[in-house]
């Protein structure tokens, strides 16, 4: 058999015989690539452990996945309580934000255990020195720069290491494809090779992979489907706070959110966010409200920010970062239209502090106090937070764990708390005031009619 070429979007994954401009099922442009197919990489290979037969339900024996300590308490929460033996997981993320960084330092955590780390992108040389900047000191991490699949999988046979992280998944190439390394194709198929053989060999392996320019995993959503979990690591490079998500995860929840400060020694663990994301120096400053909000199923005391000022020119700004600005602009019209305040003529920005980006619709709220506030030049009473999303109608709507966010405001000593009217909470051994609203104008009255 001879090889055959095909097109595949990069984007959403779509195939064609013929090399398209713009793609037919996502609607991008120029996200075709070649994609050479050899009958080596087009077998299908057999699971090991697969059965021969179908066997019913109820006669499958589950076992409880065997999990490592990764020694890091973020990272084991987003994993679901540990990595899993035999799986394979995917860590994206933009360049520079911490991906080797954090792979690196995981594998120096974990002590008397062997690990490997094979790099397609650094030296050894290179790697010893970002070692020392993390200053650990792993007796039985091994180090190979590498970018040759097979090779790779014969240092593991001969290691045997416990985790094994392949730096990155695009610099790896196999000889089976005819294809550039960093090619769809090349990265389709170690990606699979590298899935048969953790599972054979019940060995867990950590790609890392970069993301294209729409933010999006490059090799597209191909990757996604072949590995057990894709964790997404973002963060601002300006800022010093990291977020790793699960966006798939075949052990455990994908609700679970770790966050790391970037530091000169390497990563950080954030046990309690809340306390780094709140700023004190903020008495007497209008346009600055305290939400609690939700981030997977951490509660988390946001600092929101805005700013209202005349329109310079004819059109005016609305501007926002860690914020959706559709629904910016959604919240301002339910400003004008349900409580009357006019802000057709006037700029208005708003900012998560700390380089979050949240979507709890449960900040609602407290965007539209924070715009208030700046708009009427008042500032807020520093002891109170709010919690609530805003329907069109100007109607403050249920949130979820309200039970949660009030506990987080107590620990970190607000006196009072303006949540939705009519859910169900408990108060029980906390010392903080709930205060209860249906409408944008109730709460409304409630902050600015006392000063």
């Amino acid at each position: 058999m001879k090889s055959t070429t095909t097109y595949t979007c990069s984007s959403c994954g779509a195939k064609s015989p013929q090399l398209l401009g713009r793609c037919p099922v996502c609607g991008e442009w120029g996200t075709y690539e070649e994609e050479v197919i050899t009958p080596s990489s087009s077998k299908i290979v057999r699971r090991v452990g697969a059965s021969q037969a179908p066997i019913k339900l109820q006669e499958v024996s589950v076992q409880s996945e065997t999990r490592i300590d990764m020694q890091c308490t973020e990272l084991n929460r987003v994993l679901g309580g540990g990595l899993v033996e035999g799986s394979l997981v995917l860590i994206g993320g933009e360049p520079g934000i911490g991906k080797s960084t954090l792979a690196l330092q995981v594998l120096m955590q974990l002590g008397d255990m062997t690990t490997l780390y094979a790099s397609g992108e650094e030296s050894v040389r290179q790697l010893k020195l970002r070692a020392e900047r993390l200053a650990g000191k792993p007796d039985n991490l091994y180090i190979v720069s590498e970018t040759s699949l097979e090779a790779i999988l014969e240092h593991v046979k001969s290691v045997r290491p416990s985790v094994v992280v392949v730096d990155s998944i695009q610099t790896i190439g196999t000889e089976s494809i005819e294809a550039s390394i960093g090619s769809l194709s090349q990265v389709k198929e170690c990606a699979t090779r590298l899935l048969g053989f953790a599972k054979e060999e019940n060995i867990p392996f950590i790609i890392i992979g970069h993301i294209n320019k729409e933010g999006n995993l490059a090799g597209p959503k191909v990757l996604e489907h072949i590995v057990d979990t894709v964790l997404q690591f973002e963060g601002d490079q300006h800022y010093m706070y990291r977020i790793l998500r699960a966006q798939k995860n075949r052990f455990g929840s994908t609700s679970e959110l770790g966050i790391f400060e970037m530091r000169q020694d390497g990563l950080r663990e954030v046990t309690n966010p809340s306390e780094l994301l709140l700023s004190s120096n903020h008495d007497g400053l209008s346009g600055i409200g305290i939400a609690a909000a939700i981030e997977g199923v951490r509660p988390l005391l946001i600092e929101v920010q805005a700013l209202v000022s005349s329109a310079a020119y004819g059109t005016p700004q609305r501007s926002s970062t860690g914020f959706d600005g559709r629904r910016l602009n959604m919240l301002l019209a339910v400003l004008e239209k349900r409580v009357g305040f006019k802000l057709l003529q006037k700029d208005v920005f708003i900012n998560i502090a700390g380089g979050l980006r949240v979507n709890d619709p449960a900040i609602d709220l407290p965007i539209l106090a924070a715009v208030l506030s700046s708009n009427m030049d008042l500032p807020l009473d520093g002891s109170i937070c709010l919690a609530g999303e805003v329907g069109l109608a100007g109607e403050i709507r249920p949130i979820s764990r309200l039970d949660q966010r009030i506990q987080e405001a107590q620990k970190l000593g607000f006196n009072r708390i303006i949540v939705p009217a009519g859910q169900q909470y408990s108060t029980h051994g906390l010392n903080i005031e709930v205060i209860e609203v249906k409408k944008v104008a109730d709460a409304f009255r409630l902050l600015f009619t006392q000063q």
